[in-house]
């Protein structure tokens, strides 16, 4: 479903990552959050490729998309 998408524990500590690379795909997220494009991207890692990069941005989206947050009240 994410062939562009890795985990390996070996490589930052298991992180979903771009296959490949030791870019996460938080770190994907991170650069898009600060503004940049995807030119801008494209250019400063050039070892990634847009595929990979849309790809990434899809399984970000993914994985939060099912998330459920509990709210819990531990009392001592």
């Amino acid at each position: 479903m994410f062939p562009h998408i890795a985990f390996d524990p070996e490589v930052l500590s298991g992180k979903p990552h771009i296959v490949g690379t030791r870019l996460s795909v938080e770190f994907v997220l991170e650069l898009f959050a600060g503004g940049a494009t995807k030119d801008e991207v494209l250019k400063a890692y050039p070892q990634l490729t847009g595929e990979a990069i849309e790809e990434a941005l899809r399984y970000a989206a993914q994985s939060v998309k099912n998330e459920v947050f509990l709210d819990v009240k531990i009392r001592a």
